[in-house]
């Protein structure tokens, strides 16, 4: 399909992640979300509450939980989900336990989104998978731990993991598997519309980007 600029931005959750973000970053990439139309900004839990006269109007708040390895016990990433939700956000990206899910041990994978989930009932939740790092029947089987947990969304990539962040192939399975009852956010090496775009025809319903306006301007 072609995608105007417009369709695509209103799918965009604008991040920034780099650990080493300044307050002022904060404020331009607000600023820009709101100048281009993003759904949303996507940032670290340590940059709340937001800084002092920042203003989102429509654009919504996301947050990342146990980022980037999900390497933390779940009770921490629980409680991280619930204070960045008490301090604003409206949507939390989690990130599971990679090595429970390559060691195909998916009742705990499951166990730990269950527990973010419960500490965030009125929060949109996406589950971050690192599906680079998996298999394809890995990548099912977390999936379906995902939706089973209760999470609104699964999401690709934390755009940190040497594996390699998002793939058309990805997105399309985990798109399969989840149906209609989950979304998909592709995020991880999205640089230019063409990829956009392939991802949201495989299934895709939001972009985790970091370089919004550059995607935008090659639709």
């Amino acid at each position: 399909m072609a995608y105007t600029k417009d369709q695509v931005a209103h799918l965009i959750d604008h991040t920034l992640l780099k650990p080493e973000a300044t307050e002022q970053q904060i404020r331009d990439l607000v600023d820009e979300a709101k100048r281009v139309g993003t759904y949303s900004i996507c940032i670290s839990p340590n940059q709340l509450p937001l800084p002092d006269g920042v203003e989102l109007g429509e654009v919504k708040l996301a947050v990342v939980c146990g980022f980037p390895s999900g390497a933390h016990h779940s009770e921490i990433k629980a409680r991280e989900a619930a204070l960045s939700v008490e301090q604003g956000a409206d949507e939390v990206d989690m990130v599971i336990n990679i090595s429970d899910a390559v060691q195909n041990r998916f009742d705990a994978v499951q166990a730990d989104i269950k527990a973010v989930r419960d500490a965030i009932p009125g929060a949109v939740l996406k589950v971050i998978i690192e599906s680079a790092a998996l298999t394809d029947e890995q990548i099912v089987a977390v999936c379906e731990a995902a939706k089973a947990a209760g999470a609104d969304f699964v999401k690709t990539s934390t755009g940190f993991h040497p594996a390699g962040g998002a793939s058309v192939h990805a997105v399309a399975l985990m798109k399969q598997t989840v149906g209609d009852a989950l979304e998909v956010k592709a995020s991880g090496g999205i640089r230019d519309g063409k990829f956009a775009s392939e991802l949201l025809d495989a299934g895709a319903t939001r972009l985790g980007l970091s370089s919004s306006q550059a995607v935008l301007d090659t639709l």
